[in-house]
């Protein structure tokens, strides 16, 4: 450092001792980039190149400059692809039809028990559905309810102890190819329960007590085994055997029919 002779810093000395800018000159400096900067826009952003070793270094650090452009550091590449959710309510199955509940089966075996003439619908041959009995059962109860008996524990023992009967039965009557569930037993006879309930609303507004009850309970009775036994015969494939069938079916609702009358 040194000073002149009027007792002043030397700036030309002390540039050449020192070999760098002053403060006033970086200060100079600054200010002409910052001006070019709002002149000209922002320099263009520079590609940051691979590392020869394969790891990422930002272009101001690489020392590799002759690098390979298209190898260029891509944080794209690691994230997934964006998964677009598709809506698959269309492909749900419906929630009564989840638990067992289809409308369109409770209806067409309905209608089938109500005209034992007609052929069964085949959608229906093997369907096991226990919402219509339960609710058959349930109303039988109830009209028997109305004329003050008290029958709910006979009328689902009933059910029970035929539904038994008649699963080894057919069992023994149907060949090994058609093998029968219990399942299947339960539904068919609950179903064909619905001409009792019928009989038990009706003995609730007529008297079925004489000669003339015996007979329309009887019709009755041959109405529910003829329902029940052409279900049997057609899902089980047992031909000719339909008489054999309505028998113990005959024997099975007369007990709901004397619950009724009696």
């Amino acid at each position: 450092m040194s000073w002149n002779s009027q007792g002043f810093l030397d700036s030309s000395t002390y540039n050449q001792q020192y070999g760098g800018p002053t403060a006033y000159e970086l200060h100079q400096k600054q200010q002409q980039q910052q001006q070019q900067q709002q002149h000209y826009g922002p320099p263009p952003p520079q590609p940051h190149l691979p590392y020869p070793s394969g790891n990422f270094m930002p272009s101001q650090y690489n020392i590799n400059p002759q690098g390979n452009p298209a190898q260029f550091y891509r944080p794209d590449d690691f994230l997934p692809p964006p998964v677009n959710p598709v809506n698959n309510d269309d492909d749900e199955i419906p929630l009564l039809e989840e638990l067992g509940i289809n409308f369109d089966h409770i209806y067409k075996k309905t209608k089938s028990v109500l005209n034992p003439f007609a052929t069964p619908d085949i959608s229906i041959m093997g369907d096991v559905d226990l919402a219509g009995p339960l609710v058959f059962c349930l109303a039988f109860a109830c009209s028997l309810l109305l004329m003050g008996k008290i029958h709910f524990g006979y009328v689902y023992g009933i059910v029970t102890l035929g539904t038994v009967g008649m699963y080894g039965l057919l069992n023994m009557m149907t060949s090994p190819d058609k093998p029968c569930s219990g399942i299947f037993v339960t539904s068919v006879l609950g179903y064909c329960l619905l001409p009792m309930v019928i009989l038990s609303f009706s003995s609730f507004l007529f008297q079925l007590n004489g000669l003339i009850g015996l007979m329309v309970a009887s019709i009755f009775i041959i109405w529910c085994s003829l329902s029940a036994s052409k279900l049997f015969a057609t899902s089980l494939a047992m031909i000719g055997q339909q008489i054999l069938v309505a028998y113990p079916c005959a024997l099975f609702y007369g007990v709901f029919a004397l619950l009724t009358i009696f």
